[in-house]
């Protein structure tokens, strides 16, 4: 999993889940208590109810991504940029700060003026959108959507046999669209991914976004962090049969789960409540990530025979050169050549499998006991006192 730093503030494994607050200047919202078009008053907002009760980002839109409004211009969400320019430049509490456009001029102005993260909700259907996140090297949130700056979220909308293939088309179900516009048009090294939860077109249903919640766990074999933005959404109302107003419980519920389950950013409009739910999520999630002098050891999240399979694909691994039963998978990235052509021989010895990676490390999978005779035979110095049969011991525990 790749680590992503956006302003200082590290997002990823190994980390606290990260709380995303939400603002808004756009007088179309349909969230009242987070609409306010006063610099001072949004300040005073986002200080008491944002940083205060514990979000580390502060996420700022200009306009109401709701598909019942018209989509606004580059050049007229230039025109409210400044209210929240005026917004964060009296805010006093300490935050990252996240500027939600779909537009590329919008997030360069905004970056330019202080803002330190891009919230994309159109997955970088403008083509310039992550050169400017790439070139002031900021972290930038990824929403699935389709090539089309009209049309946020509208994946199951997307011409898939002109994108990808008939035969892929015919054969993909929701989650794999989601999954392949999240890779469209690619990923910076500071991109978060976020699968699109909520109604953004007609096409989507509550039945969709449970199946991607259900399977979330998959999304990290993009190997970056993800976002969800879960809170009070229809899909959890649905099931417990509650207006947005009643839907916190619900949206608490699910975002222990969502962490648990590999979110690493949870924007919300529930702050401390939010902040609460993804500790205990964090505390009961099984995800492992070491780095010692540049080596890092991970453990991979892996429950199911489509999780692997996702992870696999994504390393270039041919599916079946791995026995779906085995029940660990660890990635090792950082080793100099000469020691990772000893863990090889040594897994070779020890009965584990490897099999090499695109960022030219080592996916090891194996049982716990391939693993435990893996510890007694390697002996490869990763740093001080450290050394990388201690550290997979130390993971599997």
């Amino acid at each position: 999993m790749n680590t992503v730093d956006a302003a200082g503030l590290d997002i990823g494994d190994g980390h606290p889940p990260r709380i995303m607050g939400v603002l808004n200047v756009s007088e179309e919202s349909p969230y009242d208590p987070s609409v306010y078009d006063d610099p001072g008053e949004a300040a005073q907002y986002v200080d008491e109810q944002l940083i205060d009760q514990g979000a580390d980002i502060v996420d700022i839109g200009l306009e109401s991504a709701n598909k019942r409004f018209e989509v606004l211009s580059a050049e007229a969400e230039l025109e409210r940029l400044h209210v929240a320019l005026e917004t964060i430049e009296s805010v006093s509490g300490d935050a990252v700060f996240s500027i939600e456009t779909r537009y590329a001029s919008v997030a360069d102005e905004a970056i330019s003026k202080g803002f330190d993260v891009v919230n994309d909700i159109c997955g970088f259907a403008d083509p310039k959108m992550s050169t400017v996140c790439e070139e002031y090297d900021v972290a930038v949130a990824k929403m699935a959507s389709p090539p089309d700056l009209q049309r946020p979220g509208a994946v199951e909308e997307t011409d898939w046999e002109r994108r990808k293939s008939p035969d892929w088309a015919a054969q993909a179900d929701y989650v794999d669209q989601v999954y392949e516009a999240l890779k469209q048009n690619g990923l910076t090294d500071k991109t978060i991914v976020d699968p699109a939860f909520g109604g953004w077109s007609e096409a989507q249903t509550v039945a969709d976004d449970r199946e991607t919640f259900r399977r979330l766990r998959e999304f990290r074999a993009l190997g970056q962090p993800i976002l969800v933005s879960i809170n009070r959404k229809n899909f959890l109302g649905d099931v417990a049969d509650r207006d947005t107003a009643d839907r916190l419980p619900v949206s608490l519920a699910a975002t222990s789960m969502a962490v648990e389950r590999g979110a690493d950013v949870v924007r919300t409009h529930d702050v401390a409540e939010t902040r609460d739910a993804a500790l205990i999520g964090e505390s009961f999630s099984e995800r492992t990530s070491v780095t010692v002098d540049g080596v890092t050891i991970s453990r991979l999240d892996v429950a199911t025979t489509r999780e692997l399979q996702r992870h696999l694909e994504e390393r270039d691994i041919d599916p079946k050169s791995i026995d779906r039963w085995r029940s660990e998978l660890l990635e090792i990235d950082g080793l100099p050549t000469d020691e990772r052509q000893r863990l090889v021989a040594a897994a070779a010895d020890a009965g584990a499998s490897t099999h090499p990676t695109p960022s030219n490390g080592v996916l090891l999978a194996g049982t716990p006991a391939t693993f435990s005779d893996l510890s007694s035979v390697l002996k490869v110095d990763i740093g001080g006192e450290s050394s990388l049969d201690e550290e997979i011991e130390n993971i599997l525990q």
